[in-house]
């Protein structure tokens, strides 16, 4: 089948380049690296090192580890918005129990409806009509080695419908299916004197999504899914002493660790090959040389160009109403996406309300004015 065809759709999932050659590691499913909850989105994309909330099924399993409360939540976004497209949007749902003698438990459906899509031939006719679409289920879960060292690690299910029911050069196009693992760290000190009050650093690292590639027809060379290397830092810091002002910093930096690996089988084609997911843990550490099929050249990607950043800050007043911010950056040679999000919060008893808000530095990029709104409830 067309490469050509998967490929399109997934970068217009993440709003990456299409050039190939400005993507490190392209992969199949590329959905799973949307960050779910407004709350880190609104930080810059962080949350590896806080994880105290049900979207550590996402950010870091382990801190499922510290939290003792039983909290359900849904964030919903309207993706893409600058296109205009109403049948495009994100949905994610995740629910954290804790369970007396076991610990915290915690399952998750993320979905991403794509809309409708029409089929055409060599003229402009309609052959036929279909949807598209991408879903994964999952289930977490976090224990403590110590007061301060969690562990933690998570098991999802992902299921691609791009194109079912249609032929592309023959072959038909069917939905695709893999699983990935997650596995996970975070550390957390104790507290220490910190200017009026005290402080609690952290620091996390979560590897997500390790698992085999994935295919959409019986001869296409698989596609290998979003393996991605999460870490950072996070203080959490008492502006006074009662604590009724709290300001939390936090840094992540994370790397696709998937490789493709693609070669020039004559002047016009070319041949789409997943490295072993195991192999790629290692392979990824060096600079890598994608081929672009526009031109036939390879350009060279560094390692440090290989890294995202993601920084942020969040302020919160008597633990009811928090204002965010932060800053997230990709290497022009490495998804090229450079953006400020802005996000607030509000709690009142067992409610909670979220949004955040991407103001990208290009007037005209795909994903300005992004919202997030997610709903939280404890119970």
């Amino acid at each position: 089948m067309k490469k050509t065809y998967i490929l399109i759709l997934a970068n217009l999932i993440l709003l990456l380049p299409l050039t190939i050659n400005a993507q490190v590691g392209i992969t199949g499913v590329p959905f799973l690296q949307i960050e779910p909850d407004s709350r880190g989105a609104g930080m810059g994309n962080t949350g590896v090192a806080i994880a105290d909330n049900a979207a550590a099924l996402f950010w870091n399993p382990a801190g499922l580890a510290f939290q003792r409360d039983n909290q359900a939540s849904i964030t919903h976004s309207n993706w893409l918005a600058n296109f205009g497209v109403s049948d495009l949007f994100y949905d994610y749902v995740v629910v954290k129990q804790y369970i007396e003698g076991i610990g915290t438990v915690g399952g998750h459906i993320t979905y991403l409806n794509l809309g409708e899509q029409a089929e055409t031939g060599e003229t402009p006719d309609v052959i036929s009509r279909f949807n598209s679409y991408e879903l994964s289920l999952g289930f977490s879960y976090g224990t403590e080695v110590n007061a301060n060292l969690a562990v933690g690690g998570g098991l999802r299910l992902i299921y691609s419908s791009l194109a079912n029911g249609t032929s592309i050069s023959g072959q038909k196009v069917n939905p695709g299916s893999s699983v990935g693992v997650d596995l996970a760290m975070l550390y957390k000190s104790n507290p220490f004197d910190f200017g009026p009050s005290d402080a609690v650093a952290s620091f996390g690292i979560n590897l997500s999504n390790l698992g085999p590639g994935i295919q959409y027809s019986d001869n296409a060379q698989k596609d290998p899914i979003p393996t991605v290397l999460r870490f950072g830092p996070a203080i959490n810091i008492g502006l006074d002493e009662e604590r009724t002002n709290e300001l939390t910093l936090a840094v992540d930096i994370s790397k696709v660790m998937a490789r493709q690996e693609v070669t020039a089988t004559s002047d016009t084609t070319f041949e789409f090959k997943a490295v072993n997911p195991l192999r790629a843990l290692i392979k990824s550490w060096d600079t890598y040389r994608p081929l672009d099929p526009n031109t036939g050249q390879r350009t060279n990607v560094s390692l440090l160009q290989q890294f995202m950043i993601g920084a942020g800050m969040e302020y919160w007043y008597r633990k009811q109403f928090a204002i965010r911010g932060g800053y997230y950056y990709e290497d022009p040679k490495n998804g090229d996406r450079e953006y400020i999000t802005f996000g607030a919060g509000i709690r009142l008893n067992q409610f909670g309300v979220d949004f955040s808000y991407i103001k990208t530095l290009e007037s005209d990029h795909p994903l300005a004015n992004t919202l997030r709104f997610s709903i939280l409830l404890n119970y």
